[in-house]
């Protein structure tokens, strides 16, 4: 007998990819239990498969930073509560970070995919069930969206949770209407402006060094979870001058949008992640709401 839960919660995470480079993610995970029926006629209870696999993709996926440690390209090394991970691109540049452990997801493999990574939650969840489930699959699927999206990391040093790790991400569409009209080519324009991008505050920069013909920006901040650094591409930097919750992101855009566009009235829907985030407004270059 076969019990699933399809959407069962997302993950909104960030992970370390050879040609993209630091990518923000957003899944949905489905979960599947092979086993026979007890004696409440159940493979399992709805309500304890949903408890502990939340709990376990809450605890050891959600808000990380997923490395693949087995990857020919990458160099780990602990101190004390401390990572200190360098990964090196296809291009030669290279992407550091040093952080507590608890915001990183080692996952045992040499590239990170859906299916690898949900192969590595697999073998960890399947001691979190007992022996009367005979095989438990879990896959992960994204949301889809019909118009613009962008894939963005960044880090929350106020925050009292687990977004105050330096390098956690989404996937998030964006809606813009321009007098009344849904825009498709304003929507376009940030999908594009925010491809694979690592969103940061400005008070946040340490430095800005050139390394072998490669310009880097460093970003170091400590929070209640410790110390965080992060040393990336400057391409692939966007930075702001205010903090990166999604209330300052939509409001950037709308500011932006607007100083490019002063006779357009606006209205920004930016998201993080699946099915939350927050609105912006602008009448037109001289006032807003």
């Amino acid at each position: 007998m076969l019990l699933f839960v399809d959407n069962l919660t997302n993950v909104d995470f960030s992970f370390l990819d050879a040609s993209r480079g630091l990518l923000g993610e957003t899944w949905l995970a489905n979960i599947r239990l092979h086993g026979d029926l007890d004696d409440q006629s159940m493979v399992c209870d709805f309500g304890t498969v949903k408890k502990i696999v939340r709990n376990w993709l809450d605890t050891e996926l959600d808000h990380r930073l997923a490395v693949p440690a087995r990857a020919p390209n990458i160099d780990i090394k602990t101190n004390g509560d401390q990572l200190d991970i360098t990964w090196t691109l296809n291009d030669g540049s290279h992407i550091h970070t040093r952080c507590p452990r608890q915001a990183i997801a080692l996952v045992d493999a040499e590239v990170l995919t859906p299916n690898s990574i949900a192969h590595w939650c697999e073998q960890q969840l399947k001691s979190a069930f007992t022996d009367d489930i005979k095989k438990l699959e879990l896959s992960f699927s994204i949301e889809q969206i019909d118009g613009a999206f962008y894939h963005y990391s960044h880090g929350l040093k106020k925050h009292d949770g687990n977004c105050q790790r330096i390098a956690h991400g989404h996937r998030s569409r964006i809606d813009i209407w321009a007098d009344g009209e849904k825009s498709a080519r304003l929507e376009a324009q940030w999908a594009e402006r925010w491809r694979d991008i690592y969103i940061g505050s400005r008070e946040d920069i340490s430095a800005e060094p050139s390394i072998n013909g490669t310009d880097y920006i460093d970003f170091a901040y400590t929070s209640e979870q410790g110390a965080f650094t992060l040393q990336l591409p400057k391409r692939c930097c966007y930075i702001i001058d205010t903090d990166t919750t999604v209330e300052c992101l939509a409001e950037h855009i709308a500011t932006r949008t607007t100083a490019e566009n002063p006779s357009l009235e606006l209205r920004v829907r930016a998201f993080e992640g699946i099915n939350k985030g927050a609105e912006s407004y602008r009448l037109n270059a001289y006032g807003d709401t």
